[in-house]
């Protein structure tokens, strides 16, 4: 297989790819989070959208693994590398289920918003990564609006059990994910990486099913597992270029900016289908991710690039 650099230069790949490509992600994941939640509001389990989401994940890795001549990286590294990534994305959203059913949801998703923290961290001390002043200005300020978009004040005071370390554990394993995604793509194809993306998700499904209440009424109908799989094949598309974005750009600048601009877009989305301003919180969320992602765009492509 040819390195990675000699088939991106036969590719006409320019060094900015990378932003086109966090940018469709930002857009796929911001659509999908303004809708995500409409077929569990119309009676289908949240562990049966999980499901449905393994299984939008199989028409693009055929579509990419077609293109790529149906060549997948069989090797141990790739083998370790591709699961493990999977598995810490499947897993974490299996950790995720029960940690809403132990803990107060306002207060567990900004703390798992947090998950680029783990990314950054570990790009800058392992890949040596580095960005120029626009680029840290705005990894900092994505990092300040994160836990902005999920928060609810006004909450009862919450005791620090089970919920809390279940929390933490999904904040790690999606800030890993992240991470190994960019390790993978010095030596893995883009393809192969989504390839075993969605074997892992396929592989879990059996622990969604069981974890599903099958006795409680569940809505089979087109508000059902249609919707759910006309949103998720967003979220789908989204992680497919999110690997491309990875493998471009610097996983320092591309996951604050793809976390921040998400959560972003899908509030913008809520405001304009609700009619109603957002309280304080959100708005300052949305001020500081406008800014955000304005520094981390006109970072110069030699700081930003991979």
């Amino acid at each position: 297989m040819e390195p990675t650099t000699t088939m991106e230069a036969k590719a006409g790949v320019r060094p900015a790819g990378w932003l086109g490509y966090a940018l469709a992600t930002t857009l796929l994941w911001g659509v999908w989070g303004a809708f995500a939640g409409l077929p569990s509001q119309h009676g289908f389990p949240e562990t049966l959208i999980y499901v449905v989401w393994a299984l939008t994940m199989v028409p693009p890795a055929l579509v990419v693994l077609a293109r790529a001549g149906w060549r997948i990286r069989r090797d141990a590294r790739a083998v370790a590398y591709g699961l493990s990534i999977g598995l810490l994305g499947a897993g974490g959203q299996m950790v995720l289920f029960y940690a809403v059913k132990a803990g107060p949801t306002y207060l567990i998703f900004p703390l798992i918003s947090l998950s680029p923290v783990i990314t950054i961290v570990l790009s800058f001390l392992f890949l040596r990564e580095r960005t120029g002043g626009l680029g840290t200005a705005g990894i900092l300020l994505a990092l300040c609006a994160l836990p902005l978009f999920d928060y609810a004040p006004g909450g009862a005071p919450q005791s620090y059990g089970l919920w809390f370390v279940l929390a933490l554990g999904v904040l790690v394993a999606w800030g890993l994910q992240a991470y190994l995604i960019k390790l993978a793509n010095a030596s893995m194809d883009p393809e192969s990486i989504f390839f075993y993306m969605t074997a892992s998700a396929l592989l879990v499904i059996p622990v969604a099913l069981a974890m599903t209440d099958f006795s409680q009424p569940i809505n089979y109908g087109p508000s059902g597992p249609l919707l759910a799989a006309a949103t998720q094949v967003l979220n789908a598309i989204g992680a497919l270029t999110l690997v491309h974005a990875f493998r471009q750009g610097k996983a320092l600048v591309v996951s604050p900016l793809v976390n921040a601009g998400a959560p972003l877009l899908t509030t913008v989305i809520a405001i304009a289908l609700a009619g109603t301003l957002p309280g304080g919180a959100k708005l300052a969320g949305i001020v500081l991710s406008l800014v955000a992602a304005m520094l981390l765009a006109l970072q110069p492509d030699d700081n930003a690039s991979a």
